[in-house]
């Protein structure tokens, strides 16, 4: 995937002037609406304005008309619940099937954030140690290491010792100095790029390798883990970290920018950062408890959205992500355990993003409003609207559009479909 993008302005700063008509967010009311919310539903936001739900359907679908984004979900949490909840599209538009919420979709890197719960309930447990080495739990050599599963070959770093120090701290917040993925290296080869724990550098391999020591000392797969702790606790009845037959019935197709759809992934093995199969539902039903903080301790819960590492990088991917620069210190950009931070007048927002082969998604959370936004998307021109998507539901002008690769729809020239 691509997150080289730039956008030539400060979006904080210009999105004040730009969007001063809908500029209002999502937090802070204690009235709970059904879904989808009635006519009359007035939606509060962040900074206490309000948007009438009706609006912001409308809103909604003026943009991804403008955008042509084939299928989105949309939806927006106060007080810790649901207040708003719609699906537009289609999960697959060849066929004119439309999306639903209880449509599955491919999770893609928001994966991530509830891997981040489950370790933290395993660190609860005592099964693992944040700040222990990762080495330690387990007698033979890491690096001897191969499994079935090509993430599970760890036998290209016999010869660095530096895997042997890093923590499953390391692992969740992106410092191990590992690359995204083994595949994005010239030789398509797994190493360490930097001394672990010095810096960030976004990495689904840190978390492949947290799995694996995982799944050894638990003697349990993955799967088992998360149904355990995550998916019936939680009531995600639908999710899995791999493809199920109850998914055939009624499951979303990514589309390219033009509308053509790319080929269903159904053999991925489960992997922690990366291969989350779930519904709009569902991950609200995620969102709503991470909002209440059910399921773990307020320590741990503090854990996961206390700044472990600050970010000073133009980019998360691309040339971008080792150039410093100081254009995101108002908002202090940094990582927590499993979800990226950025601090705004209103307290912490903990963000997560997923992006894959059509499939672009984003959510947010204030933890300390209780608030917070989902979007997710079969559609490789979802991520045009995402500015505009957050301003109007939660006034959100923090999100760093820039770092994240983020370029609007009207601001992209010569781009394919837009406008159809």
């Amino acid at each position: 995937m691509s997150h080289d993008r730039t956008i030539p302005v400060n979006r904080r700063m210009a999105a004040a002037r730009t969007h001063v008509a809908m500029l209002l967010l999502v937090c802070g009311a204690g009235w709970v609406a059904a879904q989808p919310a009635p006519a009359t539903a007035r939606i509060v936001r962040l900074d206490g304005s309000t948007i009438d739900a009706d609006a912001l359907t409308r809103r909604i679908e003026e943009l991804t008309r403008a955008a042509n984004v084939q299928g989105l979900t949309v939806t927006v949490f106060s007080e810790a619940r649901t207040v708003y909840s719609r699906a537009f599209g289609f999960g697959n538009l060849s066929d004119r099937r439309p999306l639903r919420l209880d449509t599955e979709l491919y999770g893609a890197s928001l994966s991530k954030a509830v891997f981040a719960v489950l370790v933290m309930k395993l660190v609860e447990q005592g099964v693992v140690d944040l700040d222990t080495p990762l080495q330690t739990y387990v007698k033979e050599p890491l690096w001897k290491n191969q499994g079935k599963a090509w993430h599970e070959d760890l036998s290209e770093l016999r010869d660095d010792p530096r895997h042997q120090r890093i923590t499953a701290r390391m692992s969740l917040s992106h410092t191990t100095g590992f690359p995204n993925w083994r595949w994005f290296e010239p030789d398509r080869k797994l190493r360490i790029k930097f001394e672990p724990g010095t810096r960030y550098g976004y990495s689904g391999e840190g978390m492949t390798f947290l799995q694996i020591v995982l799944e050894k000392i638990t003697g349990k797969p993955l799967e088992t883990l998360m149904r355990d702790h995550i998916f019936g606790p939680y009531g995600m009845k639908t999710s899995s970290y791999t493809w199920q037959a109850r998914f055939e019935k009624d499951y979303a197709v990514g589309h390219r920018a033009d509308g053509t759809t790319y080929p269903k992934d159904k053999d991925n093995p489960a992997r922690a950062p990366s291969t989350l199969e779930t519904t709009t539902g569902d991950y609200a039903r995620f969102m709503e408890a991470v909002l209440r903080r059910d399921g773990l301790s307020e320590r741990s819960w503090n854990e996961i959205f206390g700044p472990q590492m600050r970010i000073r990088f133009r980019t998360q991917f691309g040339p971008g992500a080792t150039e410093e620069t100081d254009a995101n210190d108002d908002i202090e950009l940094s990582y927590g355990l499993g979800w990226g931070l950025l601090r705004t007048p209103h307290g912490w927002g903990a963000f997560k993003e997923g992006h894959g082969d059509g499939f672009q998604h984003y959510a947010i959370v204030f933890p300390e409003k209780k608030c917070g936004v989902l979007l997710m998307s079969n559609s490789d021109n979802a991520e045009s609207i995402f500015d505009y998507l957050l301003a109007v539901t939660m006034a959100d002008t923090y999100t760093p559009l820039e770092w994240e690769g983020y370029v609007p729809y009207d601001k992209t020239p010569n781009r394919t479909g837009a406008g159809q």
